[in-house]
């Protein structure tokens, strides 16, 4: 406990962000008060014998979080103050598995590896000394209801009995499967001895690491009496901070995210509206789904939900709904069950609850209890079957009725096994109520700090930029009079991209930029930025990247084209201008150490810019992407938004995993990356394509008809709309399914060519002159030749009326889409 203690507290000096602690630890008063974790257990009904109890014989794990940045300065900390002959990291064994025993035998073996290769993919997923020792009965049984699998692990068996080099390299991998391959380190395992560790444990070097590690693994460490610790990084803590930080230097405020109140309106109602993209814990799409169904009005309502959402209890999330909202009748078996049921609606979510109710109701003690929960959660029948006897006899003895009791228990063994970690759960709550508390009040600031701290991973910054957009927050490029490092927050509320995302821009140059402009005032020209800033730390790589990224955008009379323009002598513009800033510091530190340099003024004339046309958006977003991995100031399918979302019925992303769309039709678009015409040795011609959405890309080849028919629309950087079926490739050694094209189209021509009928939704509650009018107007403004309906709705009797307009056909003019996404009680279908 000092020991934890100590380091957390060292780590708050620091600076580090510390969180509440995750697992059973946060059940401990002792940890509360003294300062360990800041979730008080008395408050949430967290049980201390969950943690420690006479019964355990091992030290409990105090697991804490640092921000993934400062947990190094805690670890550096600890071997300052213990010494690093007496602090060290857990190794880790690496053994060998089934497919790569295989594959380093028979390269070792010298068996050509299109060879290995095929006896690897034989192997189910299982060892081989298990598919070994089974009879074809048992086999059979075991992969019953996947014949595919079942053939190649009896031709495996076959090939067992041969003598070939196939057959030996096999059962040499069989030898050898299990064997310790590699070493790795622990991922947050620390070792803290009260001596020199070699009179402990034998210690090793870690590779690219300066701290020694055991050679005893995770498993053993404790048994030989060594006291671990548990250092572990969540990056969650660097968003808040990140966050935090920016909040002060936008609006002078210093938050205390461990003080933020825990009945904050707007939070709850961010929660209820199931906007929890970026928010820990709780953003996939199921449970924000859920969340919409549940509407949260309480702290214990999220703790339940952590809970819950889980392989297991998600069967139990539609009835914990309904029991909130008093669709279903809240039921206690016994009446002395309500006091720890009253918060989950009657419905057993922790383990906690079990361990209460089992003192309550049948006097077992603290330890008894635990010892219970233990056996539940890891099924220990010949345990459980000694526990049942006692908590029936003396659950009768208080006056309960056994044949409730036995229904309890039945319950209690179906659900424990499920049943989670309350404390666990109520400390990954807190930190995920934290970050919707930012989300919700200083929605800028939070999207800023969630787009810094996923810079690394382009794909996922895509995705946050487009929550942004939905947020009505605009995400801008980088600029030189605004970026910093990360992303920030602007003085008008948009959120401005990091320099520091830039490819060839390193953090040098980025710091560079910015230490010059904080000292000495914002740049006011392209001109001005290359005579002042450092050019050893800003090459002209760097250069090249800030123009093509609008880093210089902000500066007038120039446009991205013409930095890359040639003048007379064909040299790009960009050159010119580094080398007229390398001129200018090399006269002005030359008039400087010169005798008469007070006098002298360095002027150079600047360099002439070059005439060039503007690139188109096409060109303009591609070089973008180029320096950045993503498009940024828009996308090339930004005029096709209506056709994507109503035409498609997959991203192209998911063309990855045929397998799930095998027997499918399926309808994608986007835009043709990279186009290839080619030709078989047969001489046959064919095609080889990448396509590209807003979410990912996915390469597809061509063949036979399929090309021919889609020959004419493929041309780089041309928008196109493919409809196509998966179907299992009979020809196909491996069976692999493979996309059958039906259609191509132009995808701006779809419209016209595909859409016979729009129909728009109206809530009938809502209906006014106004709204009339406004469709009236529109209707009027995009006469064409698409069937119009309007559809009353219902939503509380669930009734619709829809009505087709005899009078009117309208257009699918971007100005009646524009339109219907404006009007937000009109929601609007195309077929």
């Amino acid at each position: 406990f000092l020991i934890v203690q100590d380091f957390t507290t060292a780590a708050r000096e620091m600076g580090v962000s510390v969180g509440p602690g995750r697992g059973s630890a946060a059940g401990s008063a002792v940890a509360f008060c003294i300062g360990i974790t800041n979730v008080d257990p008395i408050a949430y009904d967290l049980l201390f014998e969950r943690f420690l109890n006479p019964d355990r014989v091992s030290l409990p794990d105090i697991d804490i979080d640092f921000d993934d940045e400062g947990r190094q300065k805690v670890i550096d900390y600890v071997i300052d103050k213990y010494g690093e002959n007496q602090v060290a990291q857990i190794i880790t064994y690496g053994t060998m598995a089934a497919k790569s025993a295989i594959r380093d035998t028979g390269r070792v073996m010298e068996l050509p590896l299109p060879d290995t290769d095929a006896v690897a993919k034989l192997v189910p997923d299982m060892k081989l000394s298990k598919l070994f020792k089974m009879d074809d009965k048992e086999l059979k049984e075991k992969l019953k209801g996947n014949a595919e699998l079942l053939e190649k692990a009896e031709q495996l068996k076959q090939l067992a009995e041969g003598t070939e080099l196939q057959s030996r390299v096999l059962n040499q991998a069989r030898i050898i499967e299990g064997s310790v391959r590699n070493t790795g380190i622990h991922a947050c395992g620390v070792i803290i001895t009260p001596d020199d560790i070699t009179k402990y444990v034998p210690v090793a070097k870690a590779k690219d690491s300066e701290m020694w590690c055991t050679q005893f693994d995770n498993s053993v460490v404790e048994d030989a009496g060594l006291l671990k610790m548990d250092f572990l990084g969540l990056k969650t803590l660097t968003l808040i901070k990140d966050a935090v930080t920016i909040v002060k230097e936008r609006h002078g405020i210093q938050l205390d995210p461990d003080a933020f109140p825990l009945d904050d309106t707007p939070t709850y109602e961010l929660f209820q509206r199931g906007e929890t993209v970026g928010i820990f814990q709780y953003e996939s799409p199921g449970m924000q789904k859920h969340m919409r169904n549940l509407k949260p009005t309480t702290f214990a309502d999220l703790i339940a939900m952590n809970a819950l959402y889980r392989p297991g209890p998600l069967e139990y999330i539609p009835s914990f709904i309904k029991r909130k909202h008093g669709e279903e009748e809240i039921k206690y078996d016994l009446a002395d069950m309500e006091e720890y049921l009253k918060e989950t609606y009657g419905i057993t979510v922790y383990q906690e609850q079990v361990m209460l109710l089992s003192q309550k109701l049948a006097g077992f003690s603290k330890g008894e209890a635990d010892t219970l929960r233990k056996a539940m959660g890891k099924k220990k029948f010949d345990l459980l079957a000694k526990l049942k006897p006692k908590f029936l006899e003396q659950g009768s003895e208080r006056g309960h009725d056994k044949s409730i009791l036995e229904k309890v228990w039945k319950d209690w063994e179906a659900f424990a096994s499920y049943a989670f970690n309350k404390s666990h759960s109520t400390c990954y709550a807190w930190v995920a109520y934290q970050t919707a508390y930012l989300k919700a009040n200083y929605p800028a600031e939070y999207m800023a700090s969630v787009l810094s701290n996923n810079m690394n991973d382009i794909s996922t910054v895509t995705f946050f930029m487009e929550e942004c957009r939905r947020m009505g927050i605009p995400v801008l490029g980088p600029d030189v009079n605004e970026s910093m490092l990360k992303f920030t927050v602007n003085p008008e509320g948009a959120i401005r991209f990091g320099m520091g995302a830039l490819k060839g821009v390193g953090e040098g140059a980025v710091r560079a930029i910015i230490r010059e402009r904080e000292e000495n005032g914002k740049y006011v020209s392209v001109f001005d930025f290359a005579k002042r800033i450092d050019l050893r730390a800003c090459n002209k790589k760097a250069f090249e990247s800030m123009a093509l990224g609008g880093c210089f955008d902000g500066f007038s009379g120039l446009h991205r084209a013409q930095y890359f323009a040639e003048d007379s002598n064909g040299k790009p513009f960009l050159e010119n201008l580094v080398r007229f800033g390398a001129n200018f510091q090399e006269n002005k530190n030359a008039a400087q150490q010169s005798l008469f340099g007070e006098a002298s003024e360095v002027t150079l004339a600047d360099p002439t810019i070059p005439q060039a046309e503007k690139w188109g958006t096409l060109e303009k977003l591609r070089r973008e992407k180029e320096v950045v991995g993503i498009y940024i100031s828009g996308h090339p399918l930004d005029d096709y938004k209506l056709e994507m979302k109503h035409f498609c019925n997959i991203e192209v992303a998911q063309l990855a995993d045929r397998e799930k769309l095998l027997g499918k039709d399926v309808r994608f678009a986007g835009i043709l990356t990279e186009v290839l015409h080619l030709t078989t040795k047969k001489g046959k011609p064919y095609g080889k394509i990448t396509i590209e959405d807003y979410n990912g890309s996915e390469q597809i080849f061509l063949f036979g008809d399929d090309y021919i028919k889609a020959k004419p629309y493929l041309s780089q950087e041309w928008f196109v709309y493919f409809k196509g079926k998966v179907e299992r490739n009979k020809w196909k050694e491996d069976g692999r399914p493979d996309l059958k094209i039906h259609q191509v189209e132009i995808l701006g021509d779809l419209r016209e060519k595909i859409a016979n009928k729009l129909e728009i939704k109206l809530d009938f509650r809502q209906i006014d002159d106004t709204i009339v009018e406004d469709l009236h107007a529109m209707i009027d403004r995009n006469p064409g030749k698409c069937n119009l309906f309007i559809t009353l709705v219902d939503p509380e009797k669930k009734l619709e009326i829809p009505m087709r307009s005899k009078s009117y056909r309208v257009s699918l003019s971007d100005d009646l889409v524009q339109t219907l996404d404006h009007m937000p009680m009109a929601r609007y279908e195309l077929n």
